[in-house]
């Protein structure tokens, strides 16, 4: 077992408190929007291996080298056949106090052929203009640990209509008509194009316009008042922003405490407030559709993109016959789960032979290895335990969230 030592993104959407809340530390007064936990290359938790791996002044070591140095022990065998030398998961805890960009995710072949066709015509990994990062998917899973709100798929296209109608904005009649005209799929393709190819300078007016319209529906109540509210922060944060426009399509989610949303491939989603558990395949290839500064690159957006209304399914966990809560997705990179531990409870028994990070979210959990050696984890602290390191016991008064591979 082996005590994370992780980095703190400090992206300007994030929160200035929730993480170090959590932590019990005092904040710093800059956003602190994901921890990470795991080995992604752009910033790895740091491990105490002593002498066994190369390590730096203060004796810690990537968890990058730690598992370069050994695969098959530290992932285990059946890990490093299918994903090869590397962790294929990355937890994070994510902390949003402004809204994310909207974005969505490729699949594994549109990822790989994406990959190499920017390889290929020489586009730098850091232009600006770069679309694919690596050549892998980027399904993911967010478990919420406050209230949380965010943005997630389509919503069913005369539904949109219905809430373009109540807004009353000229800029959004055109799109109302093209929704109800077409069949769901097209209607969704037609409109989304629409939004993302349209002048904008002159869509600016209409953005600036359906925020003022979203505030004031949200004030008044009914069936669209929770999601023009957010609709409204959408367009005050992003002013002009096609983006918001392009939202207006999307359903919008409220998580409780322990709910949470999976987001596969071509679904386009945006999280906007709220504290949370998050894993997801070991990539960095997000393809933005809008509320953000950066490159959108349209044709292949549409290309990427699923066009499916619907509601979107909000996760509970699944209780074990071990007592162990997992929730269910058809991800091969990972598997999250959690325990909820009580003081004179049995120990909760956390089985070996994969790669898995413990997070403890709450209260205090102690770990202990199966000869004998013991961690202690407080809330947002986390460890890592290797394939090869055996079965772990858990105890304590807290809530212990799990995150292992899927296969």
């Amino acid at each position: 077992m082996d005590r994370l030592d992780n980095t703190v993104r400090p992206y300007a959407w994030g929160s200035t408190t929730a993480i170090p809340a959590l932590l019990g530390v005092e904040p710093t007064g800059e956003p602190q929007a994901e921890l990470w936990m795991g080995a992604h290359p752009g910033a790895p938790s740091l491990v105490d291996r002593g002498t066994g791996v190369a390590a730096g002044t203060d004796g810690l070591s990537p968890l990058t080298d730690v598992i370069a140095a050994d695969p098959d022990r530290e992932l285990g065998p059946e890990s490093h056949a299918a994903f090869g030398p590397r962790l294929p998961f990355l937890l994070k805890l994510l902390a949003a106090d402004a809204p994310l960009s909207l974005q969505v995710h490729p699949d594994l072949a549109q990822a790989a052929a994406g990959f190499a066709d920017e390889e290929a015509r020489g586009v730098p990994l850091d232009a600006a203009h770069r679309t694919y990062k690596d050549d892998q998917h980027k399904p993911e899973l967010i478990c919420a640990l406050t209230p949380f709100e965010g943005l997630c798929g389509f919503r069913e296209p005369d539904r949109t209509a219905a809430l373009m109608d109540a807004l009353g904005v000229d800029g959004l009649k055109p799109y109302a008509d093209l929704l109800r005209a077409s069949p769901p799929g097209a209607a969704l393709r037609e409109v989304f194009t629409a939004i993302l190819t349209a002048d904008a300078e002159r869509q600016a007016e209409s953005v600036h316009a359906t925020g003022r319209a979203a505030a004031e529906l949200a004030e008044s109540g009914g069936e669209f008042a929770a999601a023009c509210a957010a609709y409204a922060r959408l367009a005050d944060s992003y002013p002009g922003d096609r983006g918001v426009l392009a939202a207006l399509l999307l359903n919008h989610v409220r998580l409780a405490p322990g709910e949470a949303l999976y987001l596969a491939a071509g679904v386009p989603h945006a999280y906007l407030t709220g504290l949370g558990v998050e894993i997801m395949a070991n990539s960095d290839n997000v393809l933005r559709c809008g509320l953000t500064p950066k490159h959108v690159d349209v044709p292949e957006l549409l290309r990427i993109v699923e066009f499916t209304g619907g509601e979107p399914s909000v996760l509970r966990p699944e209780a074990g016959p071990d007592g162990e809560e997992r929730y269910a997705t058809p991800a091969r990179e990972f598997r999250l789960s959690r325990r909820q531990l009580a003081p004179g409870g049995a120990p909760a028994s956390l089985p070996g032979g994969r790669p898995q990070i413990l997070l403890a979210t709450a209260g205090t959990v102690r770990l202990t290895s199966g000869d004998g050696a013991e961690l202690v984890l407080e809330a947002g602290r986390s460890a890592y335990v290797a394939a090869g390191a055996g079965p772990v016991s858990a105890t304590g008064d807290g809530t212990l969230f799990r995150a292992t591979v899927g296969i």
